[in-house]
C-alpha cells in the first residue's frame, strides 16, 4: 500500500491552519489535532511517510479534503507514453502510471507527483510551465 508523505501532511496541516485558524492561539481545530497526532509520531519515529491504510480515519479525512484541492492528473494532453514512450515527456509519468491513473489511491497518486516534480524534467515543469503563466496573466511572460 501506499505511504503519504511528510511533506503532504505538512501541506495538510497548513491547509487547515488558514481554513480554521485557532481562536487563542492553543486550541487546534480537531482536523489539526488528527493531522499533528500523526505528524509528531512521524518526526519523533523518523519517518517520512506513513501508510495510507493505517491512518487514523479522522486525519485520513483531514488530508483527504486537502488532497481534494489539488491537481488530480499532472497530465498536459501532450502524452508520448501513446507513442511508444516508456515515461511521458508531457507530464512525466510512466506508461503504468498513466493507463492505471484512474484506479490509483490518492496516496498513489501523490507519490506520483511527488516524483515528476522532484525530477523535474517533464514538459510540464519547463517548456509548457511558461505557457501556464501567459494564460494566467493574459499577457507574454516578461
Amino acid at each position: 500500500m501506499a505511504g503519504i508523505h511528510i511533506t503532504d501532511i505538512e501541506a495538510a496541516i497548513n491547509f487547515w491552519r488558514e481554513k480554521t485558524p485557532s481562536p487563542d492561539g492553543i486550541t487546534l481545530a480537531p482536523e489539526l489535532r488528527a493531522l499533528a497526532e500523526v505528524y509528531a509520531l512521524m518526526i519523533y519515529y523518523h519517518e517520512d511517510e506513513a501508510q495510507e491504510r493505517g491512518f487514523p480515519p479522522k486525519a485520513y479525512a483531514a488530508w483527504k479534503t486537502w488532497y481534494d484541492t489539488t491537481p488530480d492528473t499532472p497530465c498536459i494532453a501532450i502524452c508520448s507514453t501513446s507513442q511508444g514512450d516508456a515515461d511521458c515527456k508531457g507530464c512525466g509519468r510512466t506508461f503504468e502510471e498513466v493507463q492505471y491513473w484512474p484506479e490509483m489511491s490518492p496516496a498513489q497518486k501523490r507519490q506520483t507527483w511527488r516524483r515528476i516534480t522532484l525530477q523535474g524534467d517533464a514538459w510540464r515543469f519547463n517548456r509548457y510551465s511558461e505557457r501556464a503563466v501567459e494564460g494566467e496573466a493574459g499577457q507574454p511572460a516578461a
